[in-house]
């Protein structure tokens, strides 16, 4: 895509050296048809006017419109009446971009379980909220400042998740960060600088956070998940002194946490004086079942609680916390301050009004009754379309595990749909072992419209039917 600069454009950057024997005509030139060639400057994009080159480059004007009406003589710039001098068309080494080679198949419904309802961001109240914060910040706040985040996000933070989520939360123990990712990272450096050496991680669950684990000088050990959650004996055996666990909405299975198994974690959590990492990413979105408060409310002394607004905003945001236990609140700080001083102040200050104006919790409202009524869609849809599949992990959020008939091939079917320009994903891409039975697929169906979710199972229907895997 061509940038269509307005005003008078940003300056152009050409090298010139007043110290050589070459005339600066001469290098002019040749600056200029290689930055066309190169691709520094694209077809189409509009170049400073002579005038402002000149002025740019402190050489003559004349010099300037020289150069300009060589290089279109060559066929690099051509010139048109209102619109000013621009590289022209095919002036540039034909390439395929970047994005269009990593994209490869365009499909036409994608099933991504990662993605809220991207279309329904919040604009008009979040540029509501980023203008007020504007507004009102002092001077003295656009400076470098606490690396643990804003005061007022982590006060609003605090009090928000003491009456949402049961957390025992506390402005000071709290550090703002960029999502979930940059959140684990922290803890698990912090945890690493205590001496610990081995974490687990719930299988199924998110193979990122093994490198995250890597790089932080700690060994990640899969421990299994069965439809109580984590499996606490598996647990204790493992050698483990942190884990990494979603107790309120498993990701991937959508299991619930069992009490017995909470308080089983808990138990082992004191044993080893280990420490628990509370990953709390989607259960804003609850549909049969009252709300399932944060494992951190029972042993904040234990238990560091991660969440962020990916989910129920938007990744871009890239805004999320950590409520941290006592024992680990200054090393994460301290972990945040060398990462990059701190995350963005003025979308942190508009997050807390956002919060504090109640549009948040308004937009939540929205968001939680369009996803029951898209995750109706899916299950009508495969009752239509594939009837023997069992639909599972519906409680919370906006993914849902289909369970397929033990006949088919989990990546068969992966295939097969993606010829038919459906995006799916398999439950092997969450497992360590990378293991395809038995087969199941994360449908998600929080970017998705009814209609688009009505035509991807329709296209699909029959690879997830047993009788189809002969065909």
């Amino acid at each position: 895509m061509t940038i269509e600069w307005t005003g008078l454009g940003p300056d152009l950057l050409l090298g010139l050296d007043r110290e050589r024997r070459e005339n600066l005509g001469t290098q002019l030139k040749r600056e200029l048809r290689e930055a066309i060639r190169s691709g520094r400057l694209s077809p189409g994009e509009r170049l400073p006017s002579s005038r402002a080159l000149a002025r740019g480059l402190a050489v003559s004007r004349g010099l300037a419109l020289e150069c300009y009406a060589q290089l279109q003589a060559e066929g690099y710039l051509v010139t048109r009446l209102g619109s000013g001098t621009r590289v022209a068309a095919g002036a540039q080494a034909a390439s395929a971009p970047a994005d269009a080679v990593a994209d490869g198949l365009r499909l036409a419904v994608d099933f991504n379980p990662c993605l809220p309802d991207l279309e329904r961001f919040p604009r008009r109240d979040w540029l509501w909220a980023l203008g007020e914060a504007t507004r009102e910040v002092s001077p003295a706040a656009l400076g470098y400042r606490e690396p643990r985040g804003s005061a007022a996000l982590r006060e609003v933070l605090a009090a928000y998740l003491r009456r949402v989520r049961g957390a025992v939360a506390d402005p000071e123990r709290i550090v703002i960060c960029s999502g979930f990712a940059q959140g684990l990272d922290l803890v698990l450096r912090a945890l690493a600088g205590q001496g610990v050496r081995r974490v687990a991680l719930e299988d199924p669950g998110d193979l990122d956070n093994y490198p995250i684990a890597r790089r932080a000088g700690i060994e990640p050990v899969p421990v299994p998940v069965d439809e109580h959650g984590i499996v606490v004996e598996a647990l204790a055996a493992s050698g483990a002194r942190a884990v990494v666990v979603t107790p309120a909405h498993q990701s991937p299975t959508g299991v619930v946490l069992a009490p017995e198994r909470r308080h089983a974690l808990l138990a082992w959590a004191g044993r080893q004086d280990a420490t628990i990492i509370e990953d709390d990413y989607d259960a804003e979105f609850r549909y049969d079942r009252q709300p399932v408060g944060q494992l951190q409310g029972l042993a904040p002394d234990r238990v560091a609680a991660l969440s962020s607004v990916s989910k129920t905003l938007a990744p871009a945001l890239r805004l999320g916390w950590v409520v941290c236990s006592p024992r680990l609140a200054e090393a994460i700080a301290s972990e945040k301050r060398l990462d990059d001083r701190g995350a963005a102040r003025l979308e942190q200050l508009a997050l807390a009004r956002l919060i504090e104006s109640g549009r948040y919790d308004r937009h939540l409202r929205r968001a939680r009754g369009l996803y029951a009524g898209r995750r109706r869609t899916l299950t009508e849809a495969l009752g239509r379309h594939a009837p023997g599949v069992h639909l599972g992990g519906l409680a919370a959020g906006f993914h849902a595990v289909a369970h397929l008939p033990s006949g088919l091939d989990e990546q068969a079917v992966l295939s097969a749909a993606r010829a038919r320009s459906v995006g799916l994903r398999g439950m092997s891409e969450y497992r360590a072992s990378g293991e395809t039975r038995p087969p199941k697929l994360v449908l998600g169906f929080g970017n998705l419209s009814e209609a688009a979710i009505e035509r991807g199972i329709a296209a699909i229907g029959d690879l997830l039917q047993a009788e189809a895997s002969g065909r």
